[in-house]
């Protein structure tokens, strides 16, 4: 077992590492180890926060190897059976990638993909506003296709993302199907990072947060006097 380590940008989620390469206890300097369940690891670079004390782990999973994408799309696949799923919808951008990926895992011959990108034959009603905590400050909408409705009501829906930080991405994508009629049975993701999305969820109804599934969850990093990063109960 090693210390985690700094790497080049490029190198971040490309590769799946035996259990116990790496100490998952504190004194992170550049990345994070996330685990698997079954103890193979994934490094993450650590993003500090604008405060300067806090960090998260990122994963962009559009960047990630097709083994390392593989291997997530697996695992939640895994956990999202016991809810028996008949139809995957995948929350842009991130959220595609993995959602199609998880259809296939599932033995799905598709998923819906929700968009940002406004068709002329969208709906101004089947749509909400929508932020991103990697985009701040832009302005956008999620939509649904219309066309693609029948293929969602009536159905076990579940709701995909590839991260649930803050929860305003699925927050949109729950009123989103709440206007289509439609209320997903679960909601699935490969990292849940830190606990920020648990209360916004819990606010909308309790069942939301026991209904939420992720491959690994990642903690609120806080920033040590030696400069190293430890995990924290910490809420910004």
């Amino acid at each position: 077992m090693t210390e985690t380590k700094a790497i080049e940008p490029h190198d971040y989620w490309q590769e799946v590492f035996p259990p116990g390469s790496f100490v998952g206890h504190g004194g992170f300097r550049a990345s994070f180890p996330a685990t698997l369940a079954d103890g193979r690891q994934i490094l993450l670079p650590i993003r500090p926060l604008a405060d300067g004390k806090h960090a998260l782990a990122s994963l962009i999973i559009n960047q990630a190897s097709f083994e390392v994408e593989d291997a997530l799309a697996e695992e939640l696949a895994a956990r999202l059976a016991p809810f028996r799923p008949e139809i995957v919808a995948g929350l842009p951008t991130l959220g595609l990638t993995l959602a199609a990926a998880v259809a296939r895992k599932l033995g799905h011959k598709r998923y819906v993909p929700l968009g940002t990108s406004r068709k002329f034959w969208y709906v101004d009603d089947l749509s909400v506003p929508l932020s991103s905590i990697t985009t701040p400050g832009q302005k956008k909408r999620l939509y649904v296709d219309p066309r693609m409705l029948p293929l969602l009501r009536g159905r076990r829906v579940a709701l995909i993302d590839d991260v649930i930080s803050s929860g305003a991405s699925i927050l949109a994508g729950l009123s989103l199907m709440a206007a289509c009629g439609i209320e997903p049975v679960a909601i699935a993701a490969a990292m849940l990072q830190s606990d920020r999305w648990r209360k916004p969820l819990a606010d909308l109804s309790p069942q939301w947060p026991e209904r939420t599934v992720g491959v690994f969850a990642t903690p609120m990093l806080v920033r040590a006097e030696d400069g190293a990063w430890t995990a924290s109960d910490t809420r910004i």
